[in-house]
Order: structure tokens, then sequence, then C-alpha cells
């Protein structure tokens, strides 16, 4: 018999069990979080068990509970996403890309073509999960050099401060594809003039993204300390940003690579209590917005490598929930990948290699990969696997398959 619960009351139940409590427990984990005074522990616990058979929780309550398993409000009560089809352009704008490209030839740039343009640098950032790295890569470099070239017409201040920005973050679209695809140096030459670009306009936003992605390149290459200097030049020029929060999650991960617990621990709370004092982003799908199911996201690569297995398993299911259609069509193929990264090092740890493999194998298959960071992951789960089954053949088989994966992008070779 399926379980129809709302998914948010079966992640209640699973992080509960996965944290081995009672709902007694439970319940004295919220008033630690509790603003005010809560009802008595009968009457409390009679409330639990109605939100975790299906009665959501009014407002006062949401945010507690979101809390007490260290996540926020809308990750764990999401709000409906809103999806921007192919079409926008012409329904926000009246202009299709012939007509775009054609007005960006004038001798002057008018406000509608601008508005069209942030619409089509909005669309891409939002396409970056799903479109082919070649494809992307294609397009954002064509639009990045259409919008350059704007800055030889007439513009009024308002509008070159406009151009400086859109100009920034195609070039940091452009550089995280880049670095997707393998290309370490193009990357960091894109990423350093998306910084220049961003201090030319003193556009804070694009400059803490422009440091973020210093520190994912960082992560993926072993350089911990420089994520964790990176993460801190980024939140002093973006604090009050939602990449501050995609900062601090990359200084948790560096932190749990390091071996520090405590400091993972201070790094995701900062982290979730900056994204909880956020309003919800108006569109999910754009790269360089941080939505609430990427903090489970953080905590989930960070469990997993401390060694919490329930926890990380736990949220690798929900990554995986939250990343996939009814249908089955995969809404984040990369997170996705790394939550069966992450299910598949759990399994080894648990003795089961065929689940290992399986999840390892799987995460390896789809058409739309961060190479770097799937290596990265993935040569975790390759440490397990080698440690404890170093010789099963099909776990040979995985590892010299990881190893070509690794041959083929020079400089991500795993070890």
């Amino acid at each position: 018999m399926g379980d129809d619960r709302p998914a948010w009351a079966r992640r209640i139940a699973g992080e509960r069990a996965a944290r081995d409590w009672s709902q007694r427990d439970a319940v004295r984990a919220l008033r630690a979080h509790a603003p005010s005074e809560l009802p008595s522990d009968d009457s409390m616990i009679r409330q639990w068990k109605r939100w975790e058979a299906g009665a959501l929780p009014n407002d006062f309550y949401r945010p507690i509970i979101a809390a007490v398993f260290g996540t926020v409000t809308n990750a764990l009560f999401p709000a409906p996403s809103r999806r921007d089809g192919d079409s926008e352009i012409l329904a926000a704008s009246g202009m299709e890309t012939l007509e775009i490209v054609s007005r960006l030839n004038r001798s002057d740039v008018d406000n509608a073509t601008l508005d069209a343009l942030r619409i089509t640098t909005d669309r891409l950032c939002s396409e970056y999960p799903f479109m082919p790295s070649s494809q992307l890569l294609i397009e954002g470099r064509q639009w990045l050099r259409r919008v350059v070239e704007l800055h030889s017409k007439s513009l009024t201040l308002a509008q070159h401060r406009e151009v400086l920005a859109l100009s920034g973050w195609l070039a940091l679209l452009v550089g995280c594809v880049e670095y997707d695809s393998g290309d370490r140096h193009a990357a960091e030459s894109t990423r350093r003039a998306a910084l220049s670009i961003a201090t030319e306009a003193d556009h804070a936003e694009v400059a803490g993204w422009a440091h973020e992605m210093r520190a994912w390149f960082a992560l993926t290459t072993g350089d911990y300390r420089g994520v964790i200097a990176a993460a801190q030049a980024g939140a002093e020029v973006a604090a009050h940003h939602g990449v501050a929060v995609q900062l601090a999650g990359q200084e948790a991960k560096a932190w749990a690579r390091l071996g520090d617990r405590r400091q993972v621990e201070v790094a995701l709370d900062k982290g979730r209590r900056l994204l909880e004092g956020m309003p919800h982003p108006e569109n999910l799908d754009n790269h360089f917005v941080v939505d609430p199911a990427k903090f489970d996201f953080y905590s989930m690569d960070c469990y997993r490598l401390v060694g919490e297995d329930k926890l990380a398993r736990n949220l690798a299911e929900e990554v995986l929930r939250a990343g996939t259609d009814f249908d089955g069509t995969e809404r984040s193929p990369m997170r996705n990948a790394e939550a069966r990264v992450t299910l598949g090092v759990t399994a080894a740890r648990e003795g089961d290699l065929e689940q290992a493999l399986i999840m390892g194998e799987r995460a390896l298959q789809g058409d739309r990969q961060s190479v770097p960071s799937l290596i990265m992951t993935s040569r975790e789960l390759a440490a397990e696997v080698k440690r404890r089954y170093s010789t099963e053949p099909a776990a040979q088989d995985y590892l010299a398959r990881l190893q070509a994966l690794g041959r083929e992008k020079p400089g991500f070779l795993p070890q």
C-alpha cells in the first residue's frame, strides 16, 4: 500500500527516524528552537503525530520544525515554483531573438531592448541545469559578445550600468559551463573577467558569485583552505545577497573535507539563518538563485563526509525527490547525480556493494554533468569501494571506469 502523505510529512518522519528520536524527543527539540513557550508535552506529541500524518503545521510552527532539522522553511514546506517556457522572451518583450539582434545593431539602445536582453539572460541562466553544455556554451558566448559590443553604443549612465551587469551575469554563466566541461583555464579567465566587470559596475551580487566560483574551483581541486578564503571574501562583498548562502555552503563542504565537524555546523547554521531570512525567489530555475532545496544539497554533502550516514541518506533521498518531476523528468540532474553518489557511499559503508555500484554507475550516466564536481564526489565513493571491496571484479570495473573519466579531463584525475 502506497504512502499518500504529503512529501513534507514523510520527510518529518524520516528526519526524526534518521536521528533515532521518539516523538517525545522531537517535541523536546522543538521546544529548544521555539521563540516562546509551547503547550504541554502531551498536547505537542498529539500535534506532532498529526503533522507526521499529513496535517500541515501553521505559520508559527513551520520555521521551528525546519530549524529542528537544520533546514529552511521553504525547503521543508516548498512553495510552488515558476517554470518559464521558451516563449517568455516574446511574451514579456514582444521580441524574438532576430529582432533583439537587429535592434542591437542600431547606434543607440532603447529600454525595451535592454528588457529583452535581461529576460534572455535570465532564460539562459535558467537553462543551466538542463541544456547540453556544448549548446549552452555556444549560446552564452554569443549573447555575451552581443552585450559586450553594446559598450560602443550611445548609452545613458543607467543603461551603461545595466549593460555591465548583464555582461557580468553572462560571463559567470559561461565560466560555470566552461568549468563543467573541464576547461579550467578558460573558466578561470572568464571568472576573473566577471569579477572585473562587477568591480567596475559596483555590482556586489555578481562579485559575490565570482568569489563563489573561485571557492567551487578550489573545492574540486582539493584546495580546501582556498575554499574558505574565497567564501569569506565573497561574504564580505555580498553579505545581503543569496550568494552568501551558497558561500556558506561551500565553506561547510571545505570544513567537512578538513575533518572539522564543529566548523561544518557553524557554516551550515550561518547559511541556514541567512536563507531563512530571505524572501522566496521568483525564479527557482536560475542558476544564480539559491533555492531553498539547495540547502539540503549542501548539508547532504557535509553529512556524508563526516560519517552521519542516516542523515546523509535521508537528505539524498529528499534531493532526488525535489529534483525529479512526477513523470520522472529530472529537474536537477547534476544535484541528483551527487545524491546518487551519496546513496552509493552509504550503501558501501553498510556492506551493500551491489547497491553502491548501481548508484555510482547511475551518477555517471547523466547527459548534463558538472565533470569536476562529479569526479570529486565519485572519488569519495571510489575510496569507500577500494577500501572495502578492492578484490571484487565489479568494484574493479567501476574504479577503472572512473579512472577513464578522469583521464578524459586532465587535472581532475581521481587519486
